[in-house]
């Protein structure tokens, strides 16, 4: 009585096992045809200087001195 026991617990485990494998596959091509591959961006990721005062899009004018420290003309 045991081995048909073991029997029915090993096939519960590779059927679990398969609706696993199959879930994962099912979303998978769910995200597939969702997302889909639509090529290269049109974005322009060119590079930007870090600095604020140095951005083409910074808000606020560069600073005729631009120390950061009190001392000579940088107050």
């Amino acid at each position: 009585m045991d081995d048909a026991k073991e029997k029915n617990f090993s096939l519960r485990t590779w059927i679990i096992v398969f609706l696993l494998v199959v879930s994962v596959l099912v979303k998978g091509f769910y995200a597939l045809l969702v997302v889909q591959d639509r090529g290269q961006s049109g974005w322009d990721y060119r590079p930007v200087n870090d600095v604020p005062g140095e951005s083409p899009y910074a808000i606020y004018q560069t600073l005729p001195h631009s120390q950061h420290v009190k001392g000579a003309e940088g107050e």
